[in-house]
């Protein structure tokens, strides 16, 4: 009996370490990872995606990494993350548990949740953003009036050399905030630019090394000291900021009238707080608004500001989209989105913008919650897993001139507009951006407007601006520069 024992105890061990052995074999090819550290020492700290890309040539577009000691599978090229993303979108809907983000939001809200919170919340913010006129008229007009304000924050500048990043993203800002809390502020307004001036910091810390460091090792970042603990902090700025507002809201609340997204978020939660299990609190509706704040101000207002750089370092083609609004809307009429069909060189343009800006190479990092078969391979559950965006806007499939920035990726042979289906600038899928139509259309009216009234150049020329990234981790930061703004 006790020969029996021992040999089942045998088989069961001779079971697990095959099981284990198998999975391990299943795993994606990659590059000999050390202990604790990974591959780190091998990658480019400043541009991560640059050394992904690199190795994806030995090892194929499903690789595995080892970002320090988390496992971590690349995903490279359109036809690897559209299959991910779209055709198995279930099993790539996860997000990571992105430590500097959790530390901030402790898990709550839109951005880092999983299972029904994320669920049930993406519906409620997909519904309200919609029913308060994300995509529609409602929305173009508010856009419309907000562009005047821009225009004349320009026109004050009397074509003097100015850094752009506030004048953009006080714009940009205020659409998100009309949906939000109900109301713009005022371009003078201190302490909305003490909050612009903290979310460019904190964009700008998030794609740097640092930032970097803390995702991979957040147990030891938070014993050292450095300026992620100044970050925490200014965040926290935000974080009463919005609190304030959503106290602002309990006072003045009709339930029959809902005049923003705190309202009906407000008015869920009441109708929910009997129940124990219910998404509906306080501390995901401050975390869900600090992501629509945060992501719905620099995104669009940085990708802006490099479609503006980019006018610069390409008059001919600034040049040209005037030409094309001159001869489609005039210089009086104000732009609106019906005028986009009839705008092909323009609209091109700006997609190209995103195409080659490339705003977030890595994508936001995804996560196996189960194990998931792919190509092949078993991606373990707990696994991050990036769908490299960079690799499916630079994909020499997919693109002409990927490493070039050419507007003719957007234009048939008749000079109309065409789609590319690798165009993945908002990512796709379950997980893609849920301010994607509304930042299509700030991005045309805004600049289209700007390019109707102005003609921007550099005080040192096409050549005093240097389109590539300050930085290029988490996000692609365009450097900053200064422009002039001359009345046409």
């Amino acid at each position: 009996m006790e020969l029996f024992g021992s040999f089942v105890l045998v088989l069961v061990l001779a079971v697990l370490v095959l099981v284990k052995w198998k999975r391990k074999v299943s795993l994606p090819p990659g590059p000999l990872a050390l202990p604790l550290i990974g591959n780190l020492p091998i990658m480019d700290k400043h541009a991560p995606f640059k050394s992904f890309m690199k190795w994806s040539k030995t090892y194929g577009p499903v690789m595995t990494v080892y970002l320090g000691p988390q496992r971590t599978v690349v995903l490279v090229g359109y036809d690897t993350v559209k299959e991910a993303l779209v055709d198995q979108a279930d099993d790539f809907k996860g997000r990571a548990p992105i430590p500097f983000l959790h530390t901030i939001l402790r898990g709550y809200g839109l951005t880092i949740s999983n299972g029904d919170r994320w669920l049930q919340l993406r519906r409620f913010t997909l519904t309200t953003l919609r029913d308060f006129g994300m995509g529609r008229k409602r929305m173009e007009q508010w856009i419309q009036e907000e562009s005047e304000h821009l225009l004349n924050s320009f026109e004050e500048t009397k074509s003097t050399p100015v850094d752009p990043v506030f004048f953009l993203s006080r714009a940009v800002s205020n659409v998100i905030c009309s949906l939000v809390f109900g109301q713009r502020f005022d371009y003078d307004d201190k302490s909305f630019l003490h909050l612009l001036q903290i979310i460019s910091r904190l964009v700008r810390f998030i794609s740097s090394p640092w930032s970097q460091l803390y995702n991979i090792f957040p147990k030891l970042m938070q014993l050292l000291p450095g300026s992620h603990h100044t970050m925490f902090r200014e965040v926290d700025d935000i974080k009463a900021f919005i609190m304030t507002k959503i106290k602002e809201h309990e006072q003045n609340l009709d339930f029959n009238d809902p005049k923003d997204f705190i309202d009906c978020f407000l008015i869920r939660l009441k109708q929910e707080k009997h129940n124990p299990d219910t998404e509906f609190h306080k501390d995901n509706m401050l975390a869900t608004v600090v992501n629509l704040f945060v992501a719905g101000t620099e995104t669009t207002s940085t990708t802006i500001r490099y479609a503006l750089m980019m006018m610069i370092k390409h008059p001919h083609i600034q040049e040209q989209i005037q030409r094309e609004i001159d001869q489609v809307i005039g210089q009086n009429r104000i732009p609106t989105m019906e005028d986009r069909k009839s705008l092909p060189f323009t609209d091109a343009v700006i997609h190209e913008v995103q195409r080659y800006m490339d705003i977030v190479p890595l994508n936001v990092p995804h996560y196996a919650t189960h194990d998931i078969s792919f190509r092949g391979y078993v991606i373990p559950k707990d696994t991050v897993i990036l769908p490299m965006l960079h690799s499916v806007l630079r994909d020499e499939v997919q693109w002409e001139t990927p490493w070039t920035f050419n507007p003719e990726h957007f234009l048939d042979a008749n000079g109309n507009f065409k789609k590319n289906p690798a165009f993945f600038p908002f990512s796709a899928g379950k997980r893609s951006c849920v301010g994607e139509s509304l930042a299509r259309m700030e991005l045309f009216l805004f600049i289209v407007s700007l390019l109707q009234k102005f003609s921007f150049s550099s005080p040192k020329g096409p050549d005093g601006v240097d389109p590539s990234p300050e930085f290029s981790s988490f996000a692609n930061m365009p450097r900053l520069y200064e422009l002039i703004a001359s009345p046409r």
